[in-house]
């Protein structure tokens, strides 16, 4: 008997893998916030400024009207007329000195402020709930 070769066919075959995600709710965050409000005293420097007034008569003759002009810490703003002579002349009738004061004081006031605070509320798939603040 005469034997043939039979081919031996051997098949491979191959598994694969599919990975696939799907949301589940495991729990819920409920969040709630509170405001306060406080005082705190705060204090601030405040500058004020006062003017004085001084009237000085001059009653002097001049031929251009002068110019403002300051003398140490005083402003003086001439005050002109004119008067008729038989010509016309300049008399300075008075200046205005004016001196300015520098006064400062600390004051001290309440400020309201406010601050928040949170309470997280935390319920699981097993409806346990926790509670956190923040």
């Amino acid at each position: 008997m005469v034997m043939q070769a039979h081919p031996k066919t051997l098949q491979v075959v191959a598994e694969t893998a599919t990975v696939s995600t799907r949301d589940v709710v495991t729990g819920k965050v409920r969040v709630e916030t509170r405001t306060e409000i406080h005082d705190e005293f705060v204090s601030a420097a405040v500058r004020s400024e006062n003017v004085t007034v001084e009237r000085v008569s001059v009653n002097r003759e001049v031929d251009v009207v002068p110019t403002i002009r300051t003398e140490g810490d005083v402003t003086i703003v001439p005050v002109v007329e004119e008067v008729i002579v038989v010509e016309k002349r300049l008399i300075v009738r008075e200046e205005l000195h004016i001196r300015r004061t520098v006064s400062s004081e600390i004051i001290e006031t309440s400020v309201p402020l406010r601050k928040q605070s949170a309470t997280i509320h935390r319920v699981d798939d097993l409806d346990h709930a926790t509670e956190e603040e923040v």
